[in-house]
């Protein structure tokens, strides 16, 4: 990917360049594109013309060198480099051949076809016997999962060599760290609580987590049907405590007057005129919170070498309200808001298991929130 993007930022430079400049740098390969690319617009463009001329047998020159020297080497997957090597040359000479006049400068263009595949082939080849190497090493977590990489890599060099989509897969299952999630127990009959929303959000989130390619969640009941009899961690979760539908009400009772309130009116030679004093009415208030939390306890344990590998608390809470009120006396005593609040009327709180599960929701984020980022780097 990274080839190819550096290809296209190299012809989107060409567009306004004969090479040169990136000639004089030692950056054959730059200059070769560039030159071409002038070429096609301009088949007479002199700087061009001997540009290519001059860059393309230095660009041959350099990689031929290069590739006779790695293959004479012992450095490690030396033969990747060398496929590299080839491609870019193959990928030059196309690009000469699509300009008719970079054909007659550059006579000597061809592809590397055969050679980069019996590059590519060896570059398989290097990598499956470091993959088995890897795999054979200490039968540890961390050489399984080095082995699978280097198998990975093999296959995409050379798809289905040998049997190296066998050998990922083993590699794989010994490199993957099995994690089952245990049930969470919660019992409360007097509440008729159920915990199946916050198990189900917890299975979800095991079926689909994506944090990291080497780490597999499981629930029970997937690591009974697989057999998983000896999980590489379990992460318990049960809870601490939790209160659900604690109420809290509030009742407040202020008298309200207001002055210069028409209270009546008169008649004074015959002409009517109202009579203004102060109006009083006792407003009562009633504030119900109804809160429910609890707290979790999450630890990670290691069952082989029985031992808590990781554990935190993570608290939950949420809290329902209702406000209404009452009055006696004259209604024009209150605001518009206190009149809009008589209106209301007390309204029931919703049942302890929606309590129960609003307040898990937070709890839930963090939940997997921490397994995250614990599990992340495995």
């Amino acid at each position: 990917m990274k080839k190819v993007l550096l290809f296209a930022l190299l012809l989107y430079l060409a567009a306004c360049s004969s090479g040169k400049q990136a000639l004089q740098r030692g950056n054959y390969e730059e200059s070769v594109l560039k030159a071409v690319n002038r070429l096609r617009s301009n088949p007479s463009h002199k700087k061009a013309r001997a540009t290519l001329q001059e860059a393309f047998p230095l660009t041959v020159n350099y990689h031929q060198e290069k590739i006779a020297t790695l293959k004479s080497s012992t450095e490690p997957f030396r033969w990747e480099t060398i496929l590299d090597s080839y491609n870019t040359l193959t990928m030059l000479h196309e690009e000469i051949q699509r300009c008719q006049a970079c054909r007659q400068l550059a006579p000597s263009s061809r592809a590397y076809l055969n050679e980069a595949a019996e590059a590519r082939f060896q570059a398989a080849a290097e990598r499956y016997l470091a993959g088995e190497q890897a795999f054979k090493r200490d039968h540890s977590r961390l050489s399984a999962k080095e082995a699978f990489l280097h198998y990975r890599r093999a296959n995409e060099l050379q798809p289905d060599y040998r049997d190296v989509r066998a050998k990922m897969d083993e590699a794989y299952y010994y490199a993957t760290l099995k994690v089952v999630l245990e049930q969470i127990p919660v019992h409360s009959r007097s509440l008729g609580l159920s915990h199946e929303f916050f198990q189900n959000k917890i299975n979800e989130f095991a079926s689909g987590a994506r944090m990291n390619e080497f780490v597999r969640f499981y629930t029970p009941q997937e690591a009974q049907t697989v057999k998983l009899n000896k999980p590489d961690h379990v992460v318990r979760l049960q809870f601490d405590d939790f209160v659900v539908g604690q109420v809290y009400l509030k009742e407040s009772t202020q008298t309200l007057t207001r002055d210069s309130v028409v209270v009546g009116q008169v008649e004074v030679e015959g002409v009517k005129r109202d009579v203004y004093g102060k109006v009083t009415a006792e407003f009562t208030t009633f504030h119900k919170k109804v809160s429910s939390r609890g707290l979790l306890d999450m630890q990670i344990l290691d069952p082989i070498a029985n031992r808590v590998v990781n554990q935190q608390k993570m608290p939950g809470e949420f809290v329902w309200q209702s406000e209404w009120g009452t009055f006696k006396g004259d209604e024009r005593a209150l605001n518009k808001k206190q009149l809009e609040i008589c209106k209301l009327r007390e309204v029931p709180p919703p049942p302890p298991q929606d309590l129960f599960i609003e307040f898990c929701k937070p709890i839930y984020a963090q939940v997997t929130g921490n397994l995250e980022r614990f599990y992340r780097t495995y």
